[in-house]
């Protein structure tokens, strides 16, 4: 086994097992908000550690151009999603854990509720929340 297989072969196996600790966290968090952080945080560093692994093992200059961009793309797109989700979640009124200790949301969603758009003009008797009011 040459350095370049066994450095390849260490981030491979360290992205498998952080891969795993998310599919472990998606299974035992409590709440829709603690489970979108465990899809996250390892999932994307795992699968960047095994992308750079690949690319480490793989001598086709192509190829490793494909897994960068691969992982970049990742970097990019599952926090985005991530944060897009939480926030639909919560103003679809998903509940909170009982470990939950601060809502931060709760006093941002207060404030935009309360100053509400400039032209406030509805004709439907919304008052430009999305979610149910959690003050």
């Amino acid at each position: 086994m040459s350095p370049l297989e066994g450095i390849g072969a260490a981030l491979m196996l360290t992205g498998s097992a952080l891969s795993l600790l998310a599919a472990i966290g998606l299974h035992r968090f409590p709440d829709v908000f603690a489970r979108m952080h465990a899809a996250t945080k390892p999932a994307t560093l795992g699968t960047v550690l095994l992308l750079a692994g690949a690319a480490v093992v793989v001598d086709d200059g192509n190829v490793s151009t494909t897994l960068a961009l691969v992982a970049a793309l990742q970097f990019v797109t599952a926090p985005v999603g991530a944060h897009m989700v939480g926030r639909a979640a919560y103003r679809a009124g998903s509940e909170l854990s009982p470990l939950t200790s601060v809502d931060e949301l709760a006093s941002a969603e207060d404030t935009v509720a309360s100053s509400g758009p400039p032209d406030d003009d509805r004709r439907d008797g919304r008052d430009g929340r999305d979610g149910p009011n959690r003050g």
